[in-house]
């Protein structure tokens, strides 16, 4: 049975509420000041990963969009993480960051040493998008709906609890909370309109299910190469490596 456009939207909610990936202990180890150096550029190199891979999911997207209307209102996604001549652009923020904790930015950006469970997660998404239905990838991003609580968390546990934390280096989580209730109001009213059975409403939600499954997987990962029980895998990135020259010395 088709569900009221309010219960569907509380659905969706629900799913966020028992699977986003603020429920993760990882990031109560990293908000509540709990991981090492290494363990925190452990994490940035490899959510880093996911970062520069989402122009390029929001680009096979649409890339598939006939309506100009809708390619027009997706294009800011691509600019909020690409920048433009006035806006400098997530990917950039977080190779700021990424020299606060003492990484060479260089190092990050060739997506050395990151986890192949954490290729295989971000990867299978941007496929995700580039062969299911418009419907689908719409509804599988709308883990944004969940974002600017875990957001505003790391903010404020980063600066009560790591001497890198500051304004430039956290600018990237500052400026998602503004960018992303933007994009979230427009997906989400997208897909509460396009989802008018069912069978579409079944299939959005197990569009989030797998996103949020996304974003879990990934700090399975982490966690299983650098907390516990800490076995690197080969090829993975390992403490000392990649650092800026001037933690290097």
């Amino acid at each position: 049975m088709t569900q009221s456009r309010a219960d569907f939207e509380a659905r969706l909610r629900q799913i966020g509420a028992e699977r986003y990936h603020d429920l993760h202990p990882f990031h109560d180890l990293l908000h509540g000041g709990g991981c090492s150096p290494d363990q925190v550029r452990a994490w940035v190199i490899n959510r880093y990963y996911y970062q520069h891979s989402i122009p390029m999911k929001d680009a096979a997207f649409m890339s598939r969009v006939e309506d100009p209307a809708l390619r027009r209102q997706w294009r800011s996604r691509i600019e909020d993480h690409d920048g433009t001549d006035r806006n400098e652009g997530g990917i950039r923020r977080w190779l700021r960051l990424a020299e606060a904790v003492g990484l060479d930015p260089d190092y990050v950006a060739s997506c050395q040493g990151v986890l192949a469970g954490t290729k295989f997660a971000v990867d299978a998404y941007v496929r995700y998008v580039r062969e299911k239905t418009l419907l689908e990838a719409v509804a599988a991003s709308l883990t944004e709906l969940f974002a600017p609580k875990i957001h505003a968390s790391r903010i404020e546990g980063l600066l009560q609890n790591y001497d890198f934390a500051d304004d430039s280096s956290l600018s990237y989580f500052r400026n998602r909370l503004k960018e992303a209730p933007k994009d979230v109001a427009f997906g989400l009213a997208w897909v509460l309109d396009q989802a008018d059975t069912q069978e579409k409403q079944d299939a959005a939600a197990a569009a989030l299910i797998f996103k949020t499954d996304v974003l879990w997987s990934q700090l399975d990962a982490l966690w299983g190469a650098y907390v516990e029980p800490g076995r690197i895998p080969p090829g993975a990135w390992c403490p000392g490596q990649g650092l800026a020259l001037q933690r290097a010395s």
